[in-house]
């Protein structure tokens, strides 16, 4: 497989480096070697002698040195420490100017961008116009919006809460600025954010430190100070104050009335989040029980249900077996709720299990959250090594999912296809869940990637990669591990920098229809 090959040994990173042709991975590897280990410098010294005095009797043979007289090399003796280390480090600056002469000559990789001003946080009942679908941790995007129905709250990256109720139309068009067309919004202006603005069609209104709650409707604009002061600036009128406990009613013809605020404030309006997502957990954890009933259910893991130990998984399912944490950290669920999801960025975090039997089809599952791609290859479910017959299912780190199962063991030319998505992950969904599912089918040689619900790719296996069946034995959920090979203790560096809250495995090949399903039950 590409990259699973084992790590070049030192002798080959010191040779490499010698001539120029080292990769950047393997420059940082040496490096860090050299700095901890005296015999990793001795070893270097010595390779650099040997290189020097090949290069100069390669020269004297050729007749290109410059004098017939050679210097020849010192006999090999115990250095002196602060020469030594002298020797090391010029030698090392050598090798490091000829790898940064080799790299100029590269494109620098662009820094990845994102756009956007918000994020939305959380949504209740939330139901967006024109085929818009905005979750958390979406970002918003710099265009006018429309709520139809429920509320949406959103923190700007200066600071600023809003929760927007339906129906509205907005666009946030800076940190600083919002645009309400129509409808109702509700703003928190922390202090280091004051001055932010809301225009609206008559005119606009300014918060400073404050709490307030704004509607456009009818021709009118209402303004109630929740909490602190606001400005209210109107087309060709003077600029009015509002206090807290006020409210003001601008009309359309510049007339005004003055009253006593009575909206909910910012933590009423949280409620609703709270109760929307305590009722879809509640409908998942009902939809799940009928799930774990499935006869062709292999695996199931939900990372909070333990069993004789904080670092036993319940195997939900019956089939495999229970599963045990290494290392892996407990961190927040996708429903909020602390100490419930696992976090395998901590390195060598991984669930270890076995899954017994042979298939000829096979579904997988997880809701995850990616804080990033910085491995070569992220783990999200590994057979141990890659033998015959068994699967891998992995996220690159250009965001594309992966997934194979090896088809020969000839140990000649192709053993496998592997099946890419597009990629389906950039650094703008950092934090955000969500719903991966690939199913492998075993009649038809296909492979179909999905995210959220909606297939994003389907593979046609050649025929002379089809496997004969799955089989998969030991395994590791969030890493991967081949101890039936490694003897000494470098491993890969494929952990997942990123949580897991549920994984599910079936001997058999979802639908489409199933797979949406999955993601319409269990998302927030």
């Amino acid at each position: 497989m590409p990259g699973e090959s084992d790590q070049l040994s030192e002798d080959e990173l010191l040779d490499e480096l010698l001539e120029g042709d080292i990769s950047e991975a393997d420059f940082l590897r040496l490096e860090a070697e050299l700095i901890v280990s005296k015999e990793a410098r001795l070893a270097y010294y010595e390779r650099l002698k040997l290189h020097t005095g090949l290069q100069e009797e390669s020269r004297t043979q050729s007749g290109t040195s410059e004098s017939s007289t050679t210097t020849s090399l010192p006999p090999r003796r115990r250095l002196d420490p602060i020469l030594s280390a002298a020797l090391v480090a010029l030698a090392f600056a050598v090798g490091l100017l000829i790898w940064k002469a080799r790299q100029d000559t590269l494109a620098a990789k662009p820094e990845p961008l994102a756009s956007g001003f918000g994020v939305v946080v959380d949504l209740a009942d939330a139901v967006w116009k024109d085929g818009l679908t905005l979750a958390g941790g979406d970002l918003l995007p710099e265009t006018s919006i429309t709520l139809q129905g429920g509320l949406a709250r959103i923190e700007l990256f200066n600071g600023v809460v809003l929760v927007v109720q339906g129906e509205s139309t907005f666009t946030l068009m800076t940190e600083m600025e919002l645009l309400l067309e129509s409808g109702s919004v509700q703003v928190l202006v922390p202090e280091m954010a004051q001055g932010f603005r809301v225009r609206t069609p008559h005119g606009d209104v300014v918060g400073q430190t404050s709490e307030l709650a704004i509607e456009v409707s009818g021709g009118q604009v209402t303004m109630q100070v929740i909490d602190g002061e606001i400005e209210w600036h109107p087309e060709a009128a003077e600029i009015q104050l509002v206090s807290k406990g006020a409210s003001l009613q601008w009309n359309s013809d510049g007339s005004s009335e003055m009253g006593t605020a009575d909206a909910a404030s910012m933590s009423q309006l949280e409620a609703g989040f709270e109760q929307e997502r305590d009722q879809r957990r509640s409908a998942w954890e009902r939809r799940r029980k009928k799930l774990l009933r499935d006869p062709q259910l292999l695996a199931y893991y939900a990372m909070g249900e333990t069993e004789a130990g904080h670092n036993r998984l319940k195997n939900l399912s019956g089939v495999a077996t229970s599963g045990t944490v290494v290392l892996a950290d407990r961190s927040t669920d996708r429903w909020g709720s602390s100490q419930v999801a696992l976090d395998f960025s901590p390195m060598g975090s991984r669930v270890r299990l076995n899954v017994p039997g042979e298939h000829e089809s096979l579904t997988l599952m997880c809701w995850v959250k990616i804080d990033s791609l910085d491995r070569l290859y992220n783990s999200l479910f590994l057979t141990d090594g890659h033998e015959l017959h068994e699967p891998h299912w992995q996220i690159m780190s250009d965001g594309r999912l992966f997934f194979s199962v090896r088809a020969q063991n000839s140990g000649k030319g192709k053993d496998k296809h592997v099946a890419y998505s597009p990629p389906i992950w950039t650094p703008a969904q950092s934090g955000q869940w969500i719903h991966l599912t690939t199913v492998y089918h075993g009649k038809d040689f296909t492979i179909t990637h999905y995210v959220n619900g909606e297939a994003v790719s389907i593979d046609q296996i050649p025929t002379d990669l089809q496997p004969e069946k799955v089989s998969i034995g030991a395994a590791s959920i969030g890493n991967w591990s081949e101890p039936r090979h490694r003897i000494d203790a470098e491993f890969a560096v494929r952990n997942l920098n990123g949580s897991i809250d549920e994984f599910g495995m079936w001997d058999k090949a979802m639908t489409a229809t199933e797979v949406m399903g999955l993601f319409e039950a269990g998302r927030l």
